[in-house]
């Protein structure tokens, strides 16, 4: 399982960002948003500061959370008061994500007109 987390949220593009829930659908274990956050605390060189809670919200505490809208900023995602604006910044995986893992993943997702997921 974290293995497969780790594998998605290093396909996360520099400038975008993603939910703690989307990562977890993406790597196939939909409902497992706690284990991405596990996964994220045992990975070394991992884009972790690309993850984010539910509606561009940072969760991490402290200086964590600093540094995390740091790096964030610094690669030019822009805030909205506390949240990341998702409505310009979110990264929406695609269903080759898996493959080079021998997996597609499963999602109840479905693209809207404009390529969004709903």
């Amino acid at each position: 399982m974290f293995e497969d987390i780790h594998y998605v949220v290093a396909t996360i593009p520099r400038g975008t960002v993603s939910s703690y829930g989307a990562v977890a659908r993406a790597a196939g274990y939909p409902g497992a948003a706690r284990q991405v956050v596990w996964a994220l605390r045992t990975a070394n060189a991992l884009p972790w500061h690309r993850v984010v809670g539910a509606e561009g919200k940072i969760l991490l505490p402290g200086e964590a959370g600093v540094e995390q809208r740091m790096r964030l900023e610094i690669e030019g995602v822009r805030f909205s008061g506390g949240r990341v604006r998702m409505e310009e910044c979110e990264h929406y995986f695609d269903e080759k994500v898996l493959r080079g893992r021998g997996r597609t993943r499963r999602t109840t997702e479905k693209r809207t007109s404009v390529g969004k997921m709903a």
